[in-house]
């Protein structure tokens, strides 16, 4: 039989490990565990994942965020002026884990939703976007054009938070249903997506950091994204206004599964 040629190696370090003191060989094993320890502990404390707390409202001036805002808080009606900060406040979730997320209704201008998104958007765990179903077929093109920049950012995309997109002022006679309103918001981002690629294509190439839309070779839909995304209809204001309750179960339900 061949002779193993570690074999002299080995029986050298028994006899070595037999000469030491009993005291020692304990004190090197210990001292190996510890380092075990703690490189598995600084391996799943460097490679967890941040807990995202945060619920972030946004959408054009006027679509009834912060009355949103304030109805989730506190279930009253408040008359409510353009925001041109933040405002935030923690909100207990309507579930049995009792679980509270920080509710931040961001400002609407478009000279300020970039910079406040930018501020907030990493500790995003759910965005609420909110519509002004009453008069969408106006806006439909600025409403786009809000959630293009933010569902192609790089950020957004990587942790993809849940996307909830309020249909709001269903109490009023001319609001558009939630789902004209997805269907016409997919046709209008495939338009832009469409549209900003050929400029960019038109200057150097780049895409400026950004994320693309959807699939490649596909017509934009909403189910190619990365997050979860619902369209629910809601009314903050409720059909009797500041005498009664708004009309938010849907947006409470789906906060409360976060």
């Amino acid at each position: 039989m061949t002779e193993n040629p570690l074999e002299p190696y080995i029986e050298s370090l028994r006899r070595q490990l037999e000469e030491q003191d009993p005291v020692v060989l304990v004190g090197v094993i210990v001292a190996l565990a510890v380092v075990v320890i703690t490189c598995v502990f600084l391996k799943y404390f460097l490679t967890s994942k941040t807990v995202r707390s945060a619920v972030l409202l946004v959408g054009l001036c006027d679509s009834g965020k912060t009355l949103l805002f304030i109805r989730l808080l506190s279930g009253k009606f408040k008359r409510t002026q353009t925001s041109i900060t933040d405002s935030s406040a923690p909100y207990k979730a309507k579930n049995d884990r009792s679980c509270t997320w920080t509710l931040i209704d961001l400002p609407g201008h478009d000279s300020l939703r970039s910079q406040y998104l930018e501020k907030f958007k990493s500790a995003a765990r759910a965005i609420v976007f909110v519509v002004d179903s009453a008069i969408f077929q106006k806006e439909v093109r600025d409403v786009a054009e809000f959630l293009y920049m933010l569902l192609t950012d790089p950020v957004v995309c990587r942790i993809a938070p849940t996307l909830l997109v309020i249909c709001n002022k269903q109490d009023v006679a001319m609001a558009k249903s939630a789902k004209l309103i997805q269907q016409q918001l997919e046709k209008e981002l495939n338009t832009l997506r469409v549209t900003r690629s050929a400029a960019l294509s038109a200057q150097d190439g780049s895409v400026g950091g950004s994320v693309y839309l959807g699939k490649k070779g596909k017509d934009f839909e909403f189910s190619q994204l990365p997050m979860k995304v619902e369209f629910l209809e809601c009314s903050a204001r409720g059909s009797k206004g500041k005498d009664g309750d708004a009309d938010i179960e849907s947006l409470e339900k789906s906060l409360a599964k976060l």
